[in-house]
């Protein structure tokens, strides 16, 4: 796979805070998550694992790594998307996430599709 083939996987986060699952003087935040991968490459390409790093405003980190996403590995031919939603519980009201997904195109090249940073966050904190 050549190197615009590896940074055709898109990847965008929709994110929401859950307020009926959180409880904030427990320090519990709970928050959605939706992804959209697009394959915008020329071949195919199955999603193997997956690799989060969240952090929260007190800068604790907690690493997830794991295979596929919400239990699949999706085979994504060109043109093609795959869209669902997680979620994840920090002790803080802000955080971020960012990761990759490790991938296998169809020629059996593996490569990373990373995923940007973004922001997890209470309604009305960030000004």
């Amino acid at each position: 796979m050549n190197e615009a083939d590896m940074n055709s996987i898109k990847v965008d986060v929709e994110t929401r805070y859950i307020e009926e699952q959180s409880n904030p003087e427990q320090n519990f935040y709970v928050f959605a998550y939706t992804i959209t991968i697009q394959n915008d490459g020329n071949q195919g390409a199955q999603l193997l694992t997956r690799h989060w790093v969240i952090t929260d405003s007190n800068q604790k980190v907690q690493e997830v790594r794991g295979d596929g996403v919400v239990g699949e590995q999706p085979m994504l031919k060109p043109g093609e998307q795959f869209v669902y939603t997680s979620g994840t519980m920090l002790e803080t009201s802000v955080g971020t996430m960012k990761g990759s997904y490790q991938m296998v195109a169809d020629d059996g090249s593996r490569f990373d599709a990373t995923i940007d940073e973004f922001v997890l966050s209470t309604p009305r904190v960030l000004h």
